[in-house]
Order: C-alpha cells, then structure tokens, then sequence
C-alpha cells in the first residue's frame, strides 16, 4: 500500500478506482463495476456521467472504456522528462543494432513506468507498452534502478508494493533482492533472466546523473533461446553499457 494522503478526497478517490477498474476489466458496465467495487450502482452512474461529460470515458453501447484523452496528459508528462529527450535516441539505435527490443524505465511512486521503447527487425511482442508500471524488483531494468536508490528507498518501495512473484525466477525474498542489488552496483549491469516473463531475458543498465543520481535505466530484451551464453553475459551488457555512456555524456554537457 502506498502512503496515505493526510486528507484524502474520497470523490477523488472513487473516480481514479473507477477508472482503474475500467482499465484492468477492459471496459464494463455499471453493474459490473458496481460489483467489482462494491460500491451502489447510482454512484458509479453519477461518476461515469461526469467523467464522460468531461471527456475521460467514452461509452459503447452500455460499457464505458477509459478515454484516449488520457492520452494527451500521458504525452506531455513525457515530453517534460529531459531524460526522454537525451536517451530516445540511443534508445532506437540500440534497439536497431541489437535486432532486439530497447526500453527507457523511469522510477516514480515505487513503480518502474516504460517512457519509450523501439523495436528492431527481431524483436518480440510482449505485454508492456509505452506507460506501463510494473514493480521494479521483477526487471532488470527495475533493479538497475532499485540499486541506485537509497537503502531507505528501496525499503520504502519493498514496503508499498511487496516482492510478488510473478515466475519461478522472480527474486521474492528482501535479503536475496538486497545482494543482488550490491552486484548491480559493482558491475553497472543487471540481468533479468525470465523473472518478469518466462522465456525473456533482459540486459539492463542505470543512467546516473554526474552526481550519481538514478535518472532512469536501459535495456535489451529477447527470447531467452536467442540471448543466452556470451550474447547474454557480455556482447549485450557491452552494448548496454556503451549507449548508457553516450546518455550520461549527453546528460552532463547538454
């Protein structure tokens, strides 16, 4: 559980639930929703009615869906990160030399969110897109972040969100999570290796500020049957390392 705001809106409260719900049940009716939160039909009616009133729901039919006007906030909150700027090309030429996907992760509320990824002429399809969050301790991309963080943070984060487990690689206990977090440190690579998604490994990287703040991570991601022995451990960490440099550089002199 996240922190609680000292005087939380419940109206507020409710409207992001609904939504949060329309998004995780790709869309529904009022008595679905209303069973689903539990919460009176008459109340999710008046909450639909103004959210498509002022345009963050679109309805079809009986069923609301989240609007694409979210949209327009997700892009601006992207374009106001310089990160996404600096490393978005670094981003597309890794993904092109590597044949592979290439991913840009920031950190915001304890959660990892995708800020740009491209795609080369191999890359596979996975669930996550553009705006994802997922839990940083289950990529490679979120541990590289996690091991930059301080130990109050990443304490803090472990709190909030826990350590799921979602295969039977995922790192789910805290010492374990917190040793491979000091390797991260000593090597500036870290490795996913199916524990977010059976059959995908993962090849990550930080990008640290000149005073050695974490701005964010970069990765490589394949099917496990292509990115394995010295590809695995040192062709791509290599490539990985090589755009983080060009990143920093471009982070401190631009």
């Amino acid at each position: 559980m996240g922190k609680q705001a000292k005087h939380a809106v419940k109206s507020v409260e409710n409207a992001f639930e609904i939504l949060d719900a329309l998004k995780e049940l790709n869309g529904a009716g009022v008595s679905t929703l209303s069973d689903h939160l539990e919460l009176p039909k008459s109340t999710i009616h008046n909450y639909l009615s103004t959210l498509l009133q002022e345009e963050y729901v679109v309805k079809d039919g009986s069923t609301y869906h989240v609007g694409i006007r979210f949209l327009e906030y997700g892009a601006f909150a992207r374009v106001q990160m310089d990160i996404y700027d600096i490393a978005k090309k670094e981003i597309d030429t890794l993904a092109e030399t590597t044949g592979e996907l290439a991913n840009l992760m920031v950190e915001q509320h304890g959660r990892g969110s995708y800020l740009h990824r491209a795609r080369g002429d191999r890359a596979v399809q996975v669930e996550a897109h553009v705006g994802t969050r997922v839990p940083l301790h289950g990529t490679g991309l979120g541990k590289a972040i996690l091991a930059h963080l301080s130990e109050e943070r990443v304490n803090e984060i472990i709190e909030m969100h826990g350590l799921t487990g979602f295969t039977p690689a995922t790192i789910t206990d805290k010492a374990e999570l917190k040793s491979e977090l000091e390797e991260i440190r000593e090597t500036g690579v870290a490795f996913d290796d199916e524990e977010r998604l059976s059959g995908l490994r993962c090849v990550a990287a930080p990008i640290l500020s000149n005073n050695g703040r974490v701005l964010g991570s970069i990765s490589v991601a394949g099917p496990s049957n292509r990115i394995r022995d010295q590809r695995f451990s040192e062709e791509l960490p290599n490539q990985v390392l090589e755009a983080v440099n060009v990143i920093e550089l471009n982070v401190t002199y631009s």
